[in-house]
């Protein structure tokens, strides 16, 4: 299917929700263009991470900052999308920094943090859509263990429940954007074509405002 407008979807969630299938799926059935997170221009993983989730202290601040300055890279390329009248989806926004901050960083390298984030964010655009992927921490746990990558093998349940909660409290204030909140818990859009096609078809009659969809798989 191809779309004859520009249309901006982008797609958040917590760790693990399903955000980067969610975006590829439906970026091939619309034919748009996707931008995801994690990459740099030069296709690699931020160099940080691993190390974050072993000694958090001491690789904090240098993944946060590595992130927002690699997303605001990503998101000037939103700008030359929209001119020429493509849809393009992420798998991100760009104040999935800021959530991930407030949870990871302190005293002064939060009000560092701030100062960096204040001057980038006035020149991001906001998506046409949001999808926010919601789901219970043993549907996180499960999904985390499912996909194996190695730098999340020591991500705590205590962290991964701090995020969850502070995602959900960002999109229950969210109001910048049409929202679309999905309950991804009994739901299998990768593996199941009906549910991808139900998602699919919920995602493209949301015009405004902020919808709730908690569908059931089908067999």
């Amino acid at each position: 299917m191809k779309l004859d407008r520009a249309w901006y979807v982008a797609i958040e969630g917590p760790i693990g929700v399903g955000k980067t299938s969610l975006a590829r799926l439906l970026g091939e059935y619309l034919n748009g263009d996707i931008l995801l997170d994690l990459e740099n221009d030069s296709g690699e993983d931020n160099p940080f991470l691993e190390g974050f989730y072993r000694e958090k202290e001491k690789y904090v601040f240098q993944t946060e900052i590595f992130f927002l300055l690699n997303r605001y890279r990503q998101q000037k390329k939103l700008y030359q999308h929209n001119l020429f009248n493509r849809v393009t989806i992420t798998d991100y926004i760009f104040d999935r920094n800021r959530i991930f901050a407030y949870i990871n960083l302190k005293g002064d390298e939060i009000r560092l943090y701030e100062d960096i984030y204040s001057v980038l964010k006035h020149k991001v655009i906001s998506p046409d859509l949001l999808i926010y992927l919601q789901a219970d921490m043993d549907t996180l746990k499960k999904r985390i263990k499912l996909r194996g990558r190695n730098f999340e093998k020591d991500i705590t349940d205590e962290y991964l429940d701090e995020v969850n909660k502070a995602f959900n409290n960002y999109f229950f204030h969210y109001t910048q954007s049409p929202l679309l909140i999905v309950n991804t818990n009994e739901i299998d859009f990768v593996e199941k074509k009906g549910d991808l096609e139900d998602l699919i078809k919920k995602i493209l009659s949301h015009k405004k405002g902020t919808e709730y969809y908690s569908p059931r798989t089908i067999v």
